[in-house]
């Protein structure tokens, strides 16, 4: 007389292939989740860009080395004008070190604005590195400048 049920050999296999595909579909979902951090890093670059050339309008250069801190409000030395009720900071970094870095260049009359992507092969970075050719940044920095 045979008992019905699975052998000890078929629940393995089967237990393998849910894990093998387990492990797949987290492998894209991390891909995924650092492809949505980078269009987060490239869009607060863009808006950071507007803030500063708001900033250029009013005051003919843009702020000098230094004087943009991530996660706090970037406004007029007077606190009259505000261009950004708080700057960005990167998303896979919140709270600890800025990995958003800002350079001004041409004595004011230009800026560099860069992170770091982790798709490295984004098609958008070799575009901005060309557009902002001198900024000296690493390979897989994307770029903004003043255009």
């Amino acid at each position: 007389m045979r008992k019905k049920g699975f052998t000890l050999i078929e629940l393995l296999v089967v237990i393998s292939v849910i894990g093998l595909l387990a492990a797949l579909i987290m492998v894209n979902f991390n891909a995924a989740r650092e492809r949505a951090r980078d269009v987060q890093r490239k869009s607060d670059l863009d808006q950071t860009k507007k803030a500063l050339r708001m900033y250029y309008n009013d005051n003919n250069l843009y702020p000098v080395n230094g004087s943009l801190v991530w996660g706090s409000p970037f406004q007029s030395a007077d606190g009259n004008m505000v261009y950004m009720r708080l700057l960005p900071q990167d998303p896979a970094n919140q709270g600890a070190a800025p990995t958003y870095q800002y350079t001004q260049t041409s004595e004011g009359q230009d800026f560099c604005l860069w992170a770091t992507l982790e798709n490295k092969s984004d098609a958008d970075i070799a575009n901005s590195q060309a557009r902002c050719s001198g900024c000296g940044v690493n390979e897989n920095d994307y770029v903004v400048c003043a255009d």
